[in-house]
C-alpha cells in the first residue's frame, strides 16, 4: 500500500525536534522562564535589516518579476551575484554555471548525494555528525561509514580516515564549523585529509568527492580561520545555506557549488541538476533568491552568539563540567555525567534542562547544547545545571 521504509522513517521523529516539541509543551505548562531549552539550532539573532528592505522592495515589483518560476538551477543573475561574492572572498573564478540554487543545505546535501551515488557505494562521514546525513545517504542507496573524530579536539582523525576509505568510497562528508561539536577543521587537518583522498583515488582508480557542508561558515570566534576547502582538495562540492548567516532557517534557501576543479565538473553539475529534478527540488523559492542577490554581501551578526558562548562556558567551568570549547557554530559539546548519554539527557529533563544526547549524532557519552538562545535562559539555568551535577554525587 505504501513504502515501508518511508513509513518507518515517518514514525521515527527526529530526537532533536521531539525534544524541542517536549520543551514547547513544558513551557506552556509551567512557564517559558522555567524551561531551559538547549535543544534546537534555531537562530535567535534577527535577520538583518537589509533582508526586510529587500522584501519591501520586492513587494512593490510586478508579481511576475518576483513569484514566477526561475530556471530549474536558479535565476542566472542570482547565481552570478553569489559567484562574484565567492570570488571576492576566496580569489576564485566561479560563474553562475557553477552554482545550483536549492531549498537550503538539507536539499543541497540530499541532491549531491543522489547525484553521486551509483549503487553499492559508501559515504564516509566524520563522526559525530548531523543525524539526517544517514537518512539522505541510505535513502539514495548508499552505506554510511562512520569515521570517529579525534576525541581530544574532534578534528578529523586522519588514521581513522585512512582505514575507512576504500574502493567503494564515493564521497566523504565534512561539516566545519561542526554541528554538533563547534569544531573548525584546521588547514593542516584538511590538507592531511586531501592527501589521503588523493592517494586513495590513485590507488583505486576512482574519483572520491569531498562534500563540504557549510551552513555555519560565517559563525566563528576569535579570528578562527575556516579554510576554503576547494582550494585544498580539487574534487570538493560545497553545500551552503543562509539559514544561520542571515537567520533565515524557515525560508530554505541555499546552493550547491560545483567548482571547475572537480573532475568532469560540467557533467557532475548536470547530474546534480538531474537529481534536483528527480527529487522535486527544481526552482528554489524565487522571492528569496532575489533577497539573497540583494543581501549576499551582508556580514553575519555573531556578537550575541559570541556573548552566549562565553557566558555558557564560564558557567560550566564554574560548575566543573567537561566540554569542548566551540570555535564556531552555536553548539557546545558537553561530556555526559554517565556513560549512557540518553539516560543523562532524561535525567536532565527532570531539572527542566533540554540537552540532546550524543547518540543522535553517532557517538556515546556526550550531549549537545545549542546556545542560540536568550542569555537569560543561560543565566537562569545555572541552578538546574548545579542540581544535575549534584544528583550524580
Amino acid at each position: 500500500m505504501y513504502n515501508e521504509s518511508m513509513l518507518q522513517m515517518g514514525r521515527e521523529p527526529s530526537v532533536i525536534r521531539e525534544l524541542f516539541a517536549y520543551g514547547a509543551a513544558r513551557k506552556a505548562e509551567i512557564g517559558e522562564d522555567k524551561v531551559f531549552d538547549f535543544s534546537i539550532g534555531n537562530p535567535s539573532v534577527p535577520a538583518p535589516a537589509s533582508v526586510a528592505r529587500a522584501l519591501e522592495e520586492l513587494s512593490h515589483m510586478p508579481p511576475e518579476k518576483v513569484h514566477a518560476y526561475t530556471q530549474s538551477a536558479g535565476d542566472p543573475a542570482v547565481r552570478d551575484a553569489i559567484a562574484q561574492n565567492l570570488n571576492k572572498r576566496f580569489g576564485t573564478e566561479y560563474t553562475a554555471a557553477n552554482l545550483y540554487m536549492t531549498c537550503g543545505a538539507a536539499a543541497s546535501l540530499s541532491i549531491s548525494i543522489k547525484a553521486l551515488l551509483e549503487g553499492n557505494e559508501e559515504v564516509a562521514v566524520v563522526t559525530p555528525f548531523f543525524p539526517e546525513y544517514r537518512t539522505w545517504i541510505e535513502s539514495h542507496g548508499g552505506t554510511l561509514v562512520k569515521v570517529l573524530a579525534r576525541e581530544s579536539d574532534f578534528q578529523i582523525d586522519l588514521d581513522a580516515m585512512e582505514a575507512a576509505v576504500g574502493p567503494r568510497t564515493k564521497a566523504v562528508v565534512i561539516n566545519s564549523p561542526n554541528n554538533p561539536v563547534g569544531t573548525v577543521y584546521s588547514r593542516e587537518n584538511l590538507e592531511g585529509l586531501a592527501r589521503i583522498l588523493e592517494r586513495k583515488q590513485a590507488e583505486y582508480g576512482t574519483t572520491i568527492f569531498l562534500i563540504s557542508d557549510e551552513p555555519y561558515r560565517e559563525l566563528v570566534y576569535g579570528g578562527t580561520e575556516v579554510p576554503w576547502v576547494p582550494d585544498i582538495y580539487a574534487n570538493t562540492i560545497v553545500c551552503y545555506s543562509w539559514s544561520k548567516s542571515l537567520s533565515l532557517p524557515g525560508e530554505r534557501i541555499g546552493y550547491i557549488l560545483v567548482p571547475p576543479t572537480v573532475a568532469d565538473w560540467e557533467n557532475v553539475f548536470f547530474a546534480i541538476a538531474g537529481a534536483g529534478r528527480a527529487l522535486g527540488f527544481v526552482c528554489a523559492p524565487a522571492a528569496f533568491q532575489q533577497v539573497i542577490a540583494r543581501c549576499v554581501d551582508e556580514p553575519a551578526d555573531i556578537a550575541a552568539y559570541e556573548s552566549n558562548r562565553v557566558l555558557l562556558a564560564s558557567m560550566l567551568d564554574e560548575l566543573g563540567y567537561e566540554y569542548i570549547q566551540p570555535q564556531g557554530a552555536f553548539y557546545l559539546w558537553i561530556r555526559s555525567l554517565e556513560p549512557d548519554a540518553k539516560a543523562f539527557s532524561e535525567r536532565a529533563k527532570s531539572f527542566e534542562l533540554l540537552l540532546v544526547a550524543s547518540d543522535s549524532f553517532g557517538v556515546e557519552g556526550w550531549a549537545r547544547l545549542g546556545y542560540c538562545i536568550s542569555p537569560d535562559t543561560i543565566v537562569n539555568s545555572r541552578d538546574a545545571f548545579a542540581a544535575l551535577k549534584a544528583s550524580y554525587a
